[in-house]
């Protein structure tokens, strides 16, 4: 017998078609899904959640969140990131292995980052391990453990415990993770091919835009198709900024490459000639490109070269942005958007001519399958997690610093007024977020690649 209902008239179904229907949800499984007349009978005895008109869509799934508790949780903690998710619609979060110390490279660093975030999530959280110089071995028992993959640098990662991998690194981690199920993230930028800028003013956004060419992208992601063709263990590409790199991914899955590619909302909605100088909480790594840049990645996106669109919510305290100073090339590089990552993808996207098919396809669909979650997350339908998002696609929001949930308010989109509001967020069957106010108690679950609920379940 369902313990919960919810109904409403525009019900995004497996299918993609939006229509009136009531979802039966026992346990916080959705057990049936009801259309046609059959959406009109009452189930008696049972409490319901009649969203109405407004838009009840699979909850989004963000796989690509810095929370980085412990060590740094004045930067972001699971409290607050996680309560920021529920407010825009995301129902799971995939949390990256840095910047937390220690980072999630063994299994008892994994072990500690879990005891950590035990009764403070507001919505399931998975978690990547990290790939290192040295620790190949510690990857098959974090896989064993249901870690949803892992993440390495090409480059200086920005701190010193998560350092950066060589390609004969690679080779060692790609030799123990043949044969497994698991994915390997790569932050695509290598060293050699940046001018020198030293002699330039740091206070210009140009003078960061030049030091990290798109030329770095490019000769990275030319080793992870090859390291990916020889060993054809999954890789995925997380924030792509170049659109330069498109021919260079495109082969290599002509080749038979199992690679994917992700890019961020920050690389589909904002354009380095309108980033004002000094400007700090613009910079990320890789850049913010121009605006014709951009305009290719919307291409890519729409041809099916770029799989996924995600956050990459990367917060840190406020003093370290320089704000005052406005120095690019001294100020920590990354941007919060977690909360607002829904409606600013929405707001941009129809005038791309995307879809709500699209919306679901690029922040639901896909990013659940690259965390090993696609038996639980990602659509509407029977025996998957009833996890829910209950929003008004054509409602309007200004962004305010009160409204912020994440911990440091630093954003480059304060004041920007977006298309889509989040009225509720439901995690399997149970309401997170209701307009504005948050869940009494953190209903959040730890989520594990590819496990039965039964085994791939622990309460936080």
């Amino acid at each position: 017998m369902a313990t919960v209902v919810v109904r409403g008239n525009r019900v995004f179904l497996e299918n993609g078609d939006v229509v009136p229907a009531t979802v039966l949800v026992k346990d916080g499984t959705i057990e049936e899904v009801r259309t046609g007349q059959a959406c009109k009978a009452e189930v008696p005895d049972v409490p319901v959640i009649d969203c109405h008109d407004l838009l009840v869509m699979p909850g989004i799934v963000d796989s690509h969140v810095h929370v980085n508790e412990p060590g740094r949780t004045d930067w972001e903690g699971y409290e607050t990131a996680t309560k920021a998710a529920a407010a825009g619609g995301i129902t799971t979060i995939t949390d990256m292995p840095l910047n937390s110390i220690p980072s999630t490279t063994t299994m008892d660093a994994f072990n500690f980052k879990m005891e950590h975030a035990k009764n403070q999530c507001y919505v399931d959280v998975a978690f990547w391990g990290g790939v290192v110089p040295g620790n190949q071995f510690e990857l098959k028992p974090m896989i064993n453990a249901g870690i949803a993959g892992f993440k390495c640098f090409l480059i200086f990662s920005g701190v010193d415990e998560f350092p950066h991998v060589t390609e004969d690194d690679l080779h060692k981690a790609m030799k123990q993770l043949q044969g497994t199920d698991s994915v390997l993230l790569f932050h695509a930028e290598v060293d050699g091919t940046e001018p020198d800028v030293s002699s330039l003013d740091p206070i210009q956004y140009d003078t960061f835009l030049k030091s990290r060419p798109c030329s770095m992208e490019n000769e990275a992601i030319k080793l992870v198709a090859k390291v990916c063709l020889q060993y054809k263990v999954p890789c995925h590409i997380v924030h792509l900024s170049s659109s330069e790199a498109l021919p260079i991914i495109q082969e290599a899955r002509a080749q038979g490459a199992p690679l994917t590619v992700e890019t961020c909302h920050h690389y589909l909605s904002l354009a380095a000639e309108t980033i004002p100088n000094g400007a700090t909480q613009y910079k990320c790594c890789p850049p913010i490109r121009e605006q014709s840049n951009q305009d290719k990645l919307w291409q890519a996106i729409k041809s099916g070269d770029i799989d996924m669109v995600v956050s990459d919510h990367s917060p840190c305290t406020a003093n370290l942005k320089l704000l005052e100073q406005g120095d690019f090339m001294a100020a920590w590089g990354g941007i919060s958007s977690l909360q607002f990552g829904l409606s600013l993808f929405w707001t941009n996207a129809q005038k791309h001519g995307f879809s709500l098919q699209d919306v679901h396809r690029l922040m639901c669909q896909q990013t659940a399958k690259l965390s090993g979650l696609t038996n639980r997350k990602g659509c509407i339908k029977e025996g998957m997690d009833a996890d829910f998002v209950v929003w008004d696609p054509s409602g309007h929001l200004k962004i305010d610093k009160s409204m912020i949930e994440h911990k440091n308010k630093v954003t480059p989109y304060l004041g920007q007024t977006l298309q889509g509001v989040v009225h509720k967020t439901i995690v399997r069957g149970n309401v997170v977020f209701d307009k504005g106010v948050h869940s009494e108690k953190a209903l959040g679950q730890f989520m594990f690649r590819n496990h039965q609920k039964e085994s791939g379940v622990a309460k936080l």
